[in-house]
């Protein structure tokens, strides 16, 4: 509910779009239940009946369903893509999730971070997203992206930032005991910055190369008695 991107706020914004749809759909089907209960009944022939009631089943039943769900997707299907910039080329980032965390590497500088992605303000980032073990979740919520990381495969997404920040990224799928633990921190830097440290010789983490220990469970015990 609060995007730092265009992707996320146009997510935002239908959510919004479809919350007060939803709510004058809803107050229109509890008015005329309303109006159902407090109307003096009348006796209607059983022809009139009929078609009172195919009014209704095809009305509320077929067209409004057909309209609502025809305008969700016209508005939807665009909605979370992040618009191209011909004139800057995206910057292309490897995002890859084992148990429990994700090593990120920028293949034209070499730069490799363990749990952490830096992006540049207002630049869009073609994000590589792939796993070495079972499948997780890649999530940034105020960047508007996600998207499973399948063993296998390889799935691109693009990410913008419009303004700096530190983004919280949780994993989006269980993907087993130390799930709740697994993030990813998601830096935006402006653009002069992030430059300065993609290029510099700041420590560079490597991968890791064998899975993360599961968190321990408690081995306490109540006491006997005797």
């Amino acid at each position: 509910m609060d995007p730092a991107g265009p992707a996320a706020r146009d997510i935002a914004q239908l959510w919004w779009w479809m919350l007060g749809y939803g709510s004058i759909v809803w107050l229109v089907v509890v008015a005329l239940w309303c109006y159902a209960l407090l109307r003096n009944s009348r006796q209607r022939d059983e022809a009139s009946s009929r078609r009172t009631a195919a009014r209704w089943i095809w009305g509320g039943g077929v067209l409004l369903p057909f309209v609502s769900i025809a305008l969700l997707l016209a508005f939807g299907i665009p909605a979370g893509r992040v618009p191209a910039d011909a004139r800057v080329p995206p910057l292309h980032v490897e995002v890859t999730g084992y148990r429990w965390g994700w090593d990120v590497r920028y293949p034209a500088s070499g730069r490799q971070l363990a749990g952490e992605l830096v992006l540049p303000v207002g630049r869009t980032v073609a994000v590589d997203v792939s796993t070495r073990d079972v499948i997780h979740g890649f999530w940034v919520p105020r960047l508007g992206v996600k998207v499973d990381a399948i063993p296998g495969r390889t799935h691109r997404v693009h990410l913008r930032a419009d303004r700096a920040g530190v983004f919280h990224a949780p994993c989006a799928e269980f993907c087993g005991p130390g799930h709740a633990h697994m993030s990813l921190r998601v830096q935006a830097l402006p653009a002069e910055e992030f430059e300065r440290w993609l290029h510099s010789e700041g420590p560079t983490a490597a991968p890791a190369s064998t899975p993360a220990p599961a968190p321990a469970a408690s081995t306490a015990t109540a006491p006997v008695a005797r």
